[in-house]
């Protein structure tokens, strides 16, 4: 009894899933400077995958409400797989779908997402030097990987078309 009870008890682990778009222009990254529990923390635009959304409409969605800025993906930048310790030493498991790519200029008037105080564009070193403020550590990470030239092709990530809603008929 006392195992079926331990058993029922543990909860089903489950990755959250989250985009980023990795933004560089003349030699600096486009970051977001935004308000979290554990204070003003930097990160590149980034958020959740939402229901009937494939993880690059997500991205090029996250980039416009976070910067205001028109994200156009050119290349998957990579895969990522990190976990960040609570307070009681549990924590979150993050599964982040990072591209890279190019950003039009912010659209007139356009506000910024909730939480967003604002952009910046930083050069790799002040990306590296301001690493305690990042929101995750996979802000450096895929910076890291974006300047040394890791790329994958768009089509390495696919979503079926089951998984998509579509907007004339959503589910």
């Amino acid at each position: 009894m006392i195992c079926i009870i331990a058993a029922m008890s543990k909860a089903r682990w489950a990755p959250r899933v989250t985009v980023a778009a990795v933004i560089e222009q003349n030699g600096r990254y486009l970051l977001v400077e935004e308000h979290t529990s554990a204070g003003l923390r930097l990160n590149t635009p980034a958020g959740h995958l939402e229901p009937g959304e494939s993880p690059q409409d997500a991205a090029v969605r996250e980039a416009l409400e976070e910067t205001a800025c028109v994200f156009t993906p050119t290349a998957l930048l990579g895969v990522y797989l990190a976990a960040v310790p609570d307070a009681e030493g549990d924590g979150t498991t993050w599964l982040r779908i990072a591209y890279c790519g190019t950003a039009g200029a912010p659209e007139p008037g356009r506000a910024l997402d909730a939480g967003i105080v604002r952009t910046l564009w930083l050069t790799p070193e002040e990306v590296r030097a301001s690493a305690e403020r990042h929101r995750s550590p996979l802000v450096l990470r895929c910076v890291q990987d974006h300047q040394r030239g890791q790329r994958f092709g768009l089509d390495a990530v696919q979503a079926h078309a089951s998984a998509l809603r579509s907007k004339q008929n959503p589910a």
